[in-house]
């Protein structure tokens, strides 16, 4: 685990499993409840991410998607199918028809400098394209055992792009939509008016922490806030649709 993967523990019953030596920094969570565990997203794919989940837990895990982008979902091939939830949207995209070619996403994965683990063979590398038994829709609860966890379906960056809630702790596992860096929209499939309306619906819910899916994770709360601004003169510029290229706001930036 230690060869790859950073483990951060940020709660007594919470893990966050990064990748801080690919440049994409993505995030996974394990959350622990009294019968279940939940692991948000699957990360890269170039090393076991079963196995570090195991090395924390000993309680079976669903494994929920917050998007079938290729960085999050790298490693779903280490879980079993029935254990492996994703957006309804999105279901087609883990099923074998993601938009990108493998050749695209391995320019990207093998992008830079990265030091990848020796038991990586990037001839080997593949899209998971297994499927998920599981479709979860907004609204959805996710009962961990003395835990609770509600979806939200936060379209924008993509079509069926979910975070997740935890309302007891005014937790939000952010996904793609808030991170301190370049926010995308500018993808055929993205959205940059759904993207801010997903904003302000997170942004209603006064989340007393953000935890994203990729770079720092100890951005402020506040940072929805920030976004949200951010779109809203956008808008009032007549700026809020693609095509013009990337605005930065200092924090973060949105491609659009």
């Amino acid at each position: 685990m230690g060869e790859w993967f950073t483990v951060e523990q940020i709660e007594r019953d919470t893990y966050a499993i990064s990748e801080y030596r690919h440049w994409e920094e993505p995030h996974c969570y394990l959350l622990l409840g009294a019968r279940r565990a939940l692991l948000i997203d699957s990360g890269l794919g170039v090393a076991d991410i079963g196995r570090a989940v195991q090395e924390l837990t000993s309680l079976p895990v669903l494994l929920a998607t917050t998007h079938a982008h290729w960085d999050h979902i790298g490693g779903h091939h280490c879980f079993a199918f029935e254990d492996i939830a994703v957006g309804a949207q999105e279901q087609g995209w883990l099923a074998g028809h993601f938009p990108l070619p493998l050749s695209a996403v391995k320019a990207e994965l093998l992008r830079g400098e990265t030091a990848f683990p020796p038991s990586f063979d990037s001839e080997q590398y593949r899209l998971y394209q297994g499927g998920a038994a599981i479709a979860l829709n907004d609204g959805d609860a996710i009962d961990l055992g003395e835990r609770e966890v509600e979806v939200l379906h936060t379209p924008g960056h993509s079509p069926g792009h979910l975070c997740f809630y935890e309302p007891q702790r005014g937790t939000l596992y952010a996904g793609d939509l808030v991170y301190a860096g370049c926010l995308d929209a500018f993808y055929p499939t993205t959205d940059p008016l759904a993207f801010w309306r997903s904003i302000q619906r997170v942004h209603a819910l006064s989340p007393r922490r953000v935890l994203p899916g990729h770079h720092r994770l100890d951005i402020p709360a506040e940072l929805v806030g920030e976004i949200d601004r951010a779109f809203a003169g956008l808008w009032a510029r007549g700026e809020c649709r693609q095509g013009l290229g990337v605005r930065d706001f200092g924090a973060f930036q949105l491609h659009l």
